[in-house]
C-alpha cells in the first residue's frame, strides 16, 4: 500500500512540474504566437476527464474493499439500529447523487470539449430546470432533517419511569472516572473544591455533606453496565471540553466544563455475545494477523481481544489519543455481583481525614 501511495504522489509531482515547465515556455513564447490548445489537446484532456472519473471510483472500490473491516459491527444498543438506518440513508443518497451528477459532467465535459470553428453556447437561464434541480434537493434535505430531528428526539427523550441506571462520566486530561448512583439511584452533588479531600481519596468531588453521595460508587478502570436496562449518563469535565464518545452504541456527548450534559441508551447486547459476532471475529483475526506480523519484527504486542471502549472524541491535549475506558455488558446477576465488590464513597473515605 505504501508503495502505491509513493507512485500516485510521484505522479502527480511529475504532472506538476510538466505543467510548470509549460507555463514557463508560454511565458517566454508569448501567447501571441502560441496556440494554447489545439483539436488534439483538448481531445486528450476529454478523454483524461473519464479516465479520472475511472480513477476515483477504482480508489473507492479499493479503499472499501481493503479496510471495509474496520467498520464498526452492528449497533449495540437500542437506538443505534434508527442511528444506522439514518446513515445509511444518507450514504445511499449521496453516493447515487455523486454517481449520476460526476458522470454527467464527466461525459459532457468530453462530449463538448473544444474543436476548432465550435462557440460554446451560453445558455442564460431556464426556470424550468431551475425549479427542478432546487425542488427536489429541498424535498430530499427536508425528508432527512424531519426524519433525523424525530431520532434525535426520541434518543434524546429519557422516561423517568423507566427507572434508569444513572451513571456519571467524569472527565479529565487524561483519563475518565465513572460514577455509579448506589442503592438510592441518585447522584450526591459534586464540586471542585471537595476535590482530593479525604486525604485524596475523594477524585470526584463528592460533596459530603449530601446523603445521596455516600453511597455512590466511584471506578477507574472500567464501566460496568447491565444489558437491557436503560443507562442515563451525566456527564462533567474537570478541565477542557471532552467529548464522551461510545461508537459501538452510537453515543456521544460533550463533557463541558462548568455544567452536566447527559445521554442515555439501552444497551442490547452483552460483551461475550458480541465477541460471537462474526464480523467481529473476523476483525479480532485480521488484527491479530497484523500483530503476529510485527512480534516477528521483534515487536512486543500481545493478541487483540475485542472490547467496548468509551474514547475521548475532542483533541484535549497530547495524550489525548490514550484517554479511553474499557466497557463490559453483562447480564443483570454479573451486573449486581460486581457492584457487591465495589466500595462505598462512605466506605472508601471511612478513617480518613477531611
Amino acid at each position: 500500500m505504501t508503495a502505491l501511495l509513493t507512485i500516485i504522489v510521484l505522479i502527480l509531482v511529475a504532472i506538476a512540474v510538466w505543467q510548470m515547465t509549460k507555463i514557463f515556455e508560454f511565458s517566454q513564447i508569448g501567447v501571441k504566437n502560441t496556440q494554447i490548445a489545439n483539436d488534439k489537446d483538448n481531445k486528450l484532456n476529454g478523454y483524461l476527464m473519464f479516465a479520472f472519473l475511472g480513477f476515483l471510483y477504482v480508489l473507492t472500490i479499493f479503499c472499501l474493499w481493503k479496510w471495509g473491516g474496520v467498520l464498526l459491527p452492528e449497533a449495540a444498543s437500542e437506538h443505534g439500529k434508527d442511528f444506522d438506518l439514518l446513515m445509511t440513508i444518507s450514504l445511499v443518497l449521496i453516493f447515487t447523487v455523486q454517481i449520476i451528477t460526476q458522470t454527467l459532467l464527466h461525459y459532457f465535459a468530453y462530449k463538448y470539449h473544444g474543436k476548432e470553428g465550435r462557440k460554446a453556447l451560453f445558455y442564460a437561464d431556464n426556470d424550468k430546470l431551475e425549479f427542478i434541480w432546487t425542488i427536489i434537493p429541498v424535498i430530499t434535505l427536508a425528508g432527512l432533517i424531519l426524519f433525523g430531528l424525530y431520532t434525535w428526539t426520541t434518543i434524546m427523550n429519557v422516561d423517568e419511569d423507566e427507572d434508569p441506571l444513572v451513571v456519571e462520566l467524569y472527565a479529565q486530561q487524561f483519563n475518565w472516572k465513572a460514577r455509579y448512583a448506589g442503592a438510592d439511584n441518585v447522584l450526591g452533588d459534586a464540586n471542585v473544591r471537595f476535590l482530593n479531600d479525604y486525604d485524596g481519596q475523594n477524585i470526584l468531588g463528592i460533596d459530603s455533606s449530601d446523603p445521596n453521595g455516600m453511597d455512590d460508587v466511584v471506578s477507574t478502570t472500567e464501566i460496568h453496565l447491565p444489558v437491557g436496562r436503560k443507562v442515563l449518563f451525566k456527564m462533567r469535565s474537570q478541565d477542557v471540553l471532552h467529548s464522551a464518545y461510545m461508537p459501538h452504541f452510537r453515543a456521544q456527548m460533550n463533557c463541558v466544563p462548568g455544567m452536566i450534559t447527559q445521554f442515555a441508551f439501552t444497551p442490547t447486547i452483552t460483551t461475550a455475545e458480541m465477541r460471537e459476532n462474526p464480523d467481529v471475529q473476523a476483525k479480532v483475526k485480521h488484527i491479530n494477523e497484523l500483530r503476529a506480523e510485527r512480534r516477528a519484527k521483534g515487536e512486543d504486542l500481545d493478541n487483540w481481544e475485542f472490547d467496548y471502549l468509551l474514547i475521548c472524541n475532542k483533541i484535549c491535549g497530547t495524550s489525548h489519543y490514550n484517554m479511553q475506558m474499557k466497557i463490559v455488558v453483562e447480564t443483570e446477576e454479573e451486573f449486581n455481583a460486581w457492584m457487591k465488590e465495589q466500595k462505598t464513597f462512605s466506605e472508601t473515605v471511612a478513617g480518613t481525614e477531611r
